[in-house]
């Protein structure tokens, strides 16, 4: 059997990036069972309520959904379970340090395969202010409408 190369998205929380600045990212696998790598191969999975926190020095991530594997029988694991993190410890006591500052949080960003083993995206981040968001927004709303005008204006000219 041939070894799998690449980077495969099976899931993405977009809603991480609206809500919260992010401030660092990280790479880090995850301690999963066979049915739910199963289930991660049909590209089932869902991050949007999950989250992530250290305890007694290791990293876990909670109710991150992955769906029962269809074929599974007794051994099918549970959707929302808690998941340990495969981080070094070095990272993980950096993170811990920045975790207790106020306002800071551990948000999944992307599941994903590299190289045929799954991984997740965390990232530190911290929670954006309402005008926060509105601002966002509004500059993706002018660089939208910047990229119409200077498509438009080069049409024009080809006419």
């Amino acid at each position: 059997m041939a070894k799998e190369t690449g980077h495969k998205l099976i899931a993405q929380n977009k809603k991480a990036r609206h809500e919260y600045t992010i401030l660092d990212t990280y790479e880090c696998g995850i301690v999963l069972t066979g049915t739910e790598v199963k289930s991660l191969r049909e590209g089932r999975a869902n991050l949007v309520d999950g989250y992530a926190y250290i305890q007694n020095h290791e990293a876990w991530i909670d109710n991150v959904f992955i769906p029962e594997y269809t074929q599974g029988t007794w051994t099918n694991h549970a959707a929302r379970r808690k998941r340990k993190l495969l981080l070094h410890r070095m990272e993980i006591s950096k993170i811990e340090t920045k975790v207790r500052d106020a306002g800071h949080t551990l948000v999944p960003l992307s599941l994903y395969f590299k190289d045929g083993r799954v991984k997740l995206e965390i990232a530190l981040a911290v929670g954006k202010k309402l005008y926060d968001k509105r601002q966002t927004l509004r500059e993706k709303q002018d660089t939208r409408e910047t990229a119409r005008a200077v498509a438009a204006a080069r049409r024009r000219q080809g006419q």
